[in-house]
């Protein structure tokens, strides 16, 4: 029996990290991808230790230009086929948008829209040529909100879950499945990265687990679901704004980003 791939972004860290666990403990062959290699170099180590699973790690900046098209050619020098593609690099910034580095924001687009929206088209135009695959895009339930503080984030994952959604009924008679993942607040260091640690009102915000999400974001890709939100709180989160004015929920937002 063939052992299957998954190639993960973003997976030094957080959400990244705990889907790279759970796909080892699969018996997947795991290819990582993130910037750092020293963190990248300890996750293959404790995933071959653990799991005896073929690790490949790729050090390599996904917001930089032609980034996806650069880390697709390099799996093909590698001869990898990818049965699996996990677009979870992101991030986000804190602040005021017109306050915010205009440089800064662009790369963030980069990342979290351009990259993503490169790597499924790449990837999943060679997984619909063997008529099987499954492309996973972490969203949030962001994507459901205007953010007000963090409108170019909100913005990014607006349309990475639309995306999805239309890719997903796009390559549904090709054998290959999509699915976008929206998670709330999780534990990770995107808050501190994002600069969102400094908000009085994250406090109250119910952190969950990153294994939690990672083992529904696996649940959700053999039931070849379009999307799936973690957790009964942020379902509730994602359906108030649609009983509501926008404009009202924005302002809503807006108080909580404080």
């Amino acid at each position: 029996m063939t052992t299957k791939t998954v190639l993960i972004t973003g997976a030094s860290s957080g959400i990244g990290y705990a889907i790279a666990k759970r796909f080892a403990s699969e018996g997947y062959a795991v290819v990582l991808v993130a910037r750092r290699k020293e963190k990248l170099d300890a996750v293959a180590k404790e995933l071959k230790q653990k799991y005896a699973t073929p690790v490949t790690t790729i050090s390599h900046d996904l917001s930089a230009h032609n980034a996806a098209r650069t880390l697709y050619t390099k799996m093909g020098e590698l001869n990898i086929n990818v049965d699996v593609l996990v677009n979870n690099a992101g991030r986000g910034h804190y602040g005021q948008c017109i306050d915010l580095d205009v440089e800064m924001e662009e790369e963030t687009i980069a990342l979290n829209v351009t990259a993503l929206t490169s790597l499924s088209k790449l990837f999943g135009k060679a997984m619909a040529s063997r008529h099987q695959g499954h492309i996973i895009n972490i969203a949030s339930i962001a994507a459901f909100i205007p953010g007000p503080g963090m409108a170019v984030y909100n913005a990014s994952k607006a349309f990475v879950l639309s995306f999805s959604e239309a890719l997903h009924e796009e390559l549904r008679a090709s054998g290959v499945g999509v699915t976008a993942s929206c998670p709330g607040p999780t534990e990770s260091e995107f808050f501190e990265l994002a600069g969102t640690d400094k908000m009085d009102n994250l406090k109250y915000a119910q952190m969950m687990s990153a294994d939690v999400v990672a083992d529904e974001i696996y649940t959700a890709m053999i039931k070849n679901k379009s999307f799936v939100v973690h957790g009964a709180s942020n379902k509730l989160v994602t359906m108030l704004p649609r009983t509501m004015p926008r404009t009202l929920v924005a302002r809503m937002v807006k108080a909580l980003m404080k």
